[in-house]
């Protein structure tokens, strides 16, 4: 798609400052004038201002919304991107790049320009391209090869599309992108419909989370408190009496305005939707100023110590998210609901949290109580007196409940609890207090409680299987584990800390990491650690087959051949097959000539796995042979 027409055009304007404004898009040409005015170096343009991961991370949690509604559009466009040799961006109303998925080889290709996930890319920093000034035409636009001002992107082609809420402010820029020799004409048209879409899921959830506030601040509209509900935009969805009485036109009222009335906030905490789990606005205590000791408002919050994670953190935002919850709630006593598969990691993160809160002195006691013989149950966790029953121990037994008074106490698997035990339970945790077995005496419990489960509490009881009392005292604070499965961008960062923690010896090649990326993981955590604890093993002998540890498991669906294949490239495309179909043909047709037929150089090439490679091979040869 480049032109000597194009270059000779940006060739002229950087060295003699002469351009025909008719050769050019008028967008192009006055951000040219701006990139000039602003001093970029048309001669570099390389990315300039990184932001280190813990920036990064503080980032991408201030536009945690728009990345969760557009992470599901990101994941379609990441295939779509990876399979034509492009990358998918999401990028923040400041101009930094959030998110980067797509073809491997196109990412390493960008980051020799610094083109990498918490740049900022605007005009300002690197002159004219799609990400900077959709920025601030808030317009589509594709820009490709010289029409970049700096030389440093003329081998790229960019398509960005703004996203704007309901008021019309933006809120990001959706970016697909790629070298100039796999660029499209119609990649806008798609970034622009996608971005649109995105702009519709936020509308709605916009309006369906303000639902949800007005309808969760019901119960505290006739407090005697001043208290406020406001959105996610800061604004006051909801009163109390006293504020109603006194702020006239308090709805639609910015929260900081709330000062100019004399009142000043005593204590502010985040409402969580029961829906999709999320923040979906702030519920906010005040005070009359004068209540205050003088300057006392003014005063500087001491800053939040830094959340200790005894495993490995990962990268992924679906972690990243699990863990922003877990600090939230580790400084409180509220009961928490963790939910995930099995060999996510939940005994981790309950750790983690306990040793995060004011009772990181005290015990952590772990319970699994779908490993307790149902007839044991009651006395593991309640104890017994000296001779309760016979065969007590004569001094009888601290039950583990009582064992971890003042600490937490981690109710592993809570959902296979028995529905006799259930009662029981429920009645220690709403009194706080333990007779254990064989006793008159009460024991009272200052302990904290997490509860874990792979199962749906929710559908339990709505099969009667689990008391619906017992499950709001518990799903108090619920946190979503996710499967490996959904975070695989984690796999290499958990193969490292693993092999560092018990001195694994691992074949890290690049097929190594390649299968184990591809593989669906459905024991999740557990399962890649025997993984590797197997191959390691494996890896002291002979064994020169990289992947036998996969290999024996009966689900493995990528089955690849053992021994280098050379596969003549399949006849011209069939009529059949769609657009981008024909132009995966020519890719992988290109790739087996210039490669001589060797598949794995060929998929190497293209940036795709070997056995993808495989399977749309012959996907093609079965429909050019019909």
């Amino acid at each position: 798609m480049e032109t000597t027409f194009s270059l000779q055009t940006w060739n002229r304007f950087v060295h003699e400052g002469v351009l025909d404004s008719s050769r050019i898009n008028k967008r192009l040409a006055e951000s040219w004038y701006r990139s000039r005015e602003a001093q970029v170096n048309p001669h570099s343009g390389k990315g300039r201002s990184i932001l280190p991961p813990d920036l990064l991370n503080s980032q991408k949690e201030k536009y945690a919304l728009l990345q969760t509604i557009a992470q599901p559009h990101l994941d379609k466009l990441k295939q779509f991107a990876k399979d034509l040799g492009m990358i998918a961006l999401l990028i923040d109303p400041e101009g930094y790049v959030l998110s980067m998925s797509g073809s491997l080889q196109t990412k390493n290709e960008a980051a020799q320009i610094n083109f990498v996930e918490g740049v900022r890319w605007t005009e300002d920093e690197v002159g004219t391209n799609a990400i900077g000034t959709a920025l601030l035409t808030e317009e589509p636009i594709m820009v490709t090869g010289s029409e970049h001002y700096s030389v440093a992107s003329h081998r790229w082609s960019c398509a960005a599309a703004p996203i704007r809420n309901d008021d019309g402010k933006l809120l990001g820029i959706l970016d697909v992108s790629c070298p100039v020799d796999r660029a499209h004409p119609y990649t806008l048209g798609m970034v622009s419909s996608v971005a649109y879409t995105i702009e519709r899921e936020l509308s709605i959830r916009s309006h369906r989370d303000e639902m949800e506030l007005m309808q969760q601040s019901m119960d505290l509209l006739e407090s005697d408190k001043p208290v406020i509900i406001c959105s996610t935009k800061q604004t006051v969805v909801s009163a109390s009496k006293p504020i109603r009485q006194v702020l006239p036109g308090w709805q639609g009222l910015h929260a900081a305005a709330v000062a100019e009335y004399g009142y000043t906030v005593q204590m502010e905490f985040p409402v969580i939707s029961r829906i999709h789990g999320g923040r979906i606005g702030t519920c906010i205590y005040l005070l009359k100023q004068d209540a205050y000791p003088a300057k006392s408002h003014c005063s500087a919050s001491p800053p939040r110590p830094p959340f200790q994670f005894r495993g490995e953190a990962g990268v992924s935002k679906a972690f990243q998210r699990t863990l922003h919850e877990s600090r939230r709630v580790a400084p409180t006593d509220a009961t928490v609901y963790l939910l995930g598969e099995t060999g996510t990691g939940k005994e981790v993160i309950a750790r983690s949290i306990h040793e995060n809160s004011p009772r990181k002195n005290g015990p952590f006691v772990a319970v699994n109580c779908g490993a307790i013989p149902k007839e044991l149950m009651e006395s593991e966790l309640f104890g017994y007196a000296e001779g309760a029953f016979t065969g007590a121990r004569r001094s009888g037994y601290k039950g583990k409940f009582e064992q971890a008074n003042h600490g937490t106490l981690f109710l592993d698997e809570i959902g296979e609890i028995p529905p006799s035990m259930q009662v029981a339970l429920l009645r220690v945790l709403q009194e706080r207090k333990v007779t254990p077995l064989g006793s008159l005496k009460e024991v009272p419990l200052n302990i904290r409680i997490i509860a874990a489960t792979h199962r749906d509490l929710r559908q339990l009881v709505d099969e009667g299987k689990f008391r619906e009392d017992l499950y709001y005292r518990l799903h108090v604070y619920p946190i979503n584990v996710p499967p490996l499965r959904e975070r695989k961008e984690d796999i290499p960062y958990l193969v490292r800390f693993f092999s560092d923690k018990f001195g694994w010896n691992l074949p890290l090649t690049p097929p190594f990491w390649e299968r184990l990326m591809e593989y669906h993981w459905p024991g999740n955590i557990r399962e890649l650690m025997n993984v590797l604890e197997r191959q390691h093993i494996l890896n002291q002998g002979e064994a020169n087959d990289p992947f036998p540890m996969l290999r024996h498991e009966a689900h493995d669906p990528f089955p690849m051949p053992r021994h280098k294949e050379r596969i003549e490239a399949p006849h011209a495309p069939s009529a059949t097959l769609s657009l981008r179909e024909k132009i995966q043909l020519e890719q992988m047709t290109d790739a087996l000539q210039k490669t001589g037929g060797n598949v794995s150089k060929a998929a190497k090439l293209l940036g795709v796995p070997r056995s993808t490679f495989y399977k749309r091979l012959q996907k093609f040869k079965e429909t050019t042979a019909d």
